[in-house]
């Protein structure tokens, strides 16, 4: 019971990683606030967990500053405090084009999602974890922010950027008792990698995904929510700045030109 007694905001909670971190945290004894633009799928996340009192859910887009400063004050004025806030919600933009053919819309909508949603949330949560004098903040982030082949070129950007927004703003934090990680998921079954798996699986080759990380294997969101609850917990208290990999490996390895597809 890691989180009893806290509070904890996870964006993206209606499913994929999102949903396994809420369900893990509510699990370890948090009061939940669930966010994500999907309105009917965050109340069955809702109903999942039951225990009214203990969770909070507002559809929103985290683009929007202004619905973002309205979520996290309603949310303080439900709860009386934050103390965890998840940065999971994203998008992938679905374009794998070379940079070349890259459409500048697509770069758009997902700088306004991965990076300017987690800096909304950061904003306003923070504000009030540095008043009351701590808090943790974990962004997910991915391998593809790390190194190229895990992503199209913006989603990959986006996500280098989190990496980046993570380390400057533990170093803003770090005086207010304010902590902020990073979790790098690999290749992860969720909705945002469905087409993924859904073409290896129709091509006959779902044996293939994952072969290329260490442990030769794709992961689950639980096991990336594993690790977003120690980072968020008091078992990280000296952990900050960090960005840490959840990919079987992947990133340990050599990638050689033309290697990962």
């Amino acid at each position: 019971m890691r989180f009893d007694n806290k509070v904890a905001i996870i964006t993206g909670a209606a499913s994929g990683i999102g949903r396994a971190t809420a369900q893990r945290l509510f699990n370890e004894g948090a009061s939940v606030a669930l966010v994500d633009r999907n309105e009917d799928a965050l109340a069955g996340v809702a109903a999942e967990l039951g225990t009214p009192s203990r969770v909070w859910f507002g559809a929103l887009d985290i683009s929007d500053v202004a619905q973002v400063e309205r979520c996290v004050g309603e949310v303080f004025e439900r709860f009386g405090r934050i103390d965890a806030l998840c940065n999971n919600a994203g998008i992938s933009g679905g374009d794998y084009s070379p940079i070349t053919d890259t459409d500048t819309a697509v770069w758009q909508q997902i700088i306004a999602v991965n990076i300017m949603g987690a800096v909304h949330f950061t904003k306003y949560a923070a504000r009030i974890m540095r008043d009351q004098g701590s808090g943790a903040i974990v962004n997910t982030a991915s391998v593809a922010g790390i190194r190229s082949g895990a992503g199209g070129n913006a989603y990959s950007a986006s996500k280098a950027a989190v990496i980046n927004l993570t380390m400057t703003s533990a170093c803003d934090l770090g005086q207010a008792n304010v902590r902020v990680n990073a979790v790098c998921p690999g290749l992860i079954e969720t909705g945002m990698t469905a087409p993924v798996f859904e073409r290896a699986r129709a091509a006959q080759k779902e044996d293939r995904l994952g072969s290329r990380c260490e442990l030769r294997r794709y992961g689950r969101p639980e096991e990336v929510a594993a690790v977003i609850a120690f980072l968020a917990s008091d078992d990280a208290s000296y952990v900050t700045g960090q960005a840490l990999p959840v990919d079987g490996g992947n990133t340990a390895s050599l990638n050689l030109p033309g290697m990962k597809v």
